[in-house]
This record gives structure tokens, C-alpha cells and sequence, in this order.
């Protein structure tokens, strides 16, 4: 099965839009290769990364490269999208959120990342609980 192609949004720009098309891959020296090349650039790709969460919605692997990047970017800006992320059904990319939110050090998140103490899955508990020993 063919994973979802998302319609690119005006907002995302061509060559982002093609790096993460490489993102899904079944080649995985392509799929390295693009996410190396917009992880060079992710300061650059914040918008594009926010646009490509968003419109991943059945393609959890490219919604954890956009969270992980984002993360990675360490921009405040990246934080709305963060915490959006702590409520992806996706047990891997709610973890991903939690470790980008640790890295931001934002203590307005901290009752958001408090709330994944909870979670059902384990990866995601043990990720909030660093987040937080990192923010405090």
C-alpha cells in the first residue's frame, strides 16, 4: 500500500514538499538522505516542518521526522506544534514531543509533558519524566 500523499499547503515550499515525499521512501539510504538534508536546514524548515505534522495525519513515521526535527531545531516556535504532538496517537511521536519539549527547556509546558506521566505506553512515560529532570 502507497502512503498517503499529502497535498502540499502554499505555506510549504517545493523543495521541502520533495524532502519529505524522500521521506517515505521505501529506499532507506533516500529516506536518510532527506531527513540529513532538512536536518541541516531545520531552522530554515520550521514552517515547512509544522505544515508536514499537520498533514501527515495517516503517516506516523513522517509526523515523528517532523516532530524529531522540530525538536532538533531548539526554536520556541517549534513549541506550539510540540505540544500538539503530546496527543498523537502515536505512542513514538508522543515520546518524540516530550524529548523536543525537554530540549526547548520551556517550564510553560511543564503540565503538559506532566499529563504523559500517564500515558499507557511506557516509551512515552519514560520520556516525560526526562523532560521534566531537564526543564526543572
Amino acid at each position: 500500500m502507497k502512503p498517503e500523499e499529502p497535498q502540499s499547503p502554499e505555506s510549504m515550499r517545493p523543495r521541502y514538499a520533495d524532502l519529505f515525499a524522500r521521506m517515505r521512501s521505501q529506499n532507506p539510504d533516500e529516506r536518510d538522505a532527506a531527513f540529513d538534508a532538512v536536518l541541516f536546514e531545520r531552522r530554515n524548515a520550521i514552517p515547512d516542518l509544522i505544515a508536514c505534522y499537520a498533514l501527515a495525519k495517516k503517516e506516523y513515521l513522517l509526523r515523528f521526522y517532523a516532530i524529531q526535527l522540530l525538536g532538533f531545531t531548539r526554536d520556541k516556535g517549534a513549541a506550539p506544534t510540540l505540544i500538539t504532538a503530546l496527543d498523537d496517537p502515536e505512542p513514538m511521536v508522543r515520546a518524540e514531543a516530550c524529548r523536543g519539549l525537554g530540549d526547548l527547556g520551556l517550564k510553560s509546558s511543564l503540565e503538559q509533558i506532566k499529563a504523559r506521566l500517564d500515558d499507557f505506553d511506557i516509551g512515552v512515560r519514560i520520556a516525560a519524566a526526562e523532560a521534566i529532570a531537564i526543564i526543572k
